[in-house]
């Protein structure tokens, strides 16, 4: 081989089981790892944070609707879970694992395709050794505050 050759060096593929938590997060943000199949599903983008605090976004759309003409319920709870369930996964080492226990939502005001982008914004309230608390606030894109939960996790290795 010459030196005007360039030789192709194989990158390695991503080993999530050797990544903390907020590295396979912004793994599957950047698109090296696939994204959560419920965030294709619902349409939600615009995944981002840091270490305890982590956000997503999503444009309502009717398909989001429930019968009464509004954002579906299930809809802002999953965002609001995805945020503080990612928010807790952010903080985790190689090898240890989350899952959520509980969600408690509070519905302040509706969502409808004119209150224009949803973005949920969670953050760590406190991480223990085996259990974290979260919380999650939904704004809309007048920066009004649509819902707000609380979700406790259990972390296991």
């Amino acid at each position: 081989m010459t030196e005007t050759q360039e030789t192709a060096v194989a990158t390695p593929p991503l080993d999530p089981a050797s990544m903390t938590g907020f590295e396979l997060l912004m793994a599957m943000r950047d698109g090296s790892l696939p994204p959560a199949p419920i965030a294709e599903t619902l349409g939600m983008v615009d995944f981002d944070g840091e270490p305890g605090s982590i956000s997503v976004a999503l444009e309502p759309e009717h398909r989001h609707y429930n019968p009464l003409g509004t954002v579906h319920g299930g809809v802002i709870s999953t965002m609001l879970d995805t945020a503080a369930g990612c928010s807790v996964h952010s903080t985790l080492a190689a090898g240890e694992g989350y899952t959520s226990l509980d969600l408690t939502v509070k519905f302040l005001r509706p969502a409808t395709v004119e209150s224009g982008r949803l973005r949920a914004v969670g953050k760590v309230v406190h991480r223990g050794r085996r259990t974290a608390l979260a919380e999650a606030q939904l704004f809309d894109a007048r920066d009004r505050l649509v819902a707000h939960a609380t979700s406790s996790c259990m972390i296991f290795a």
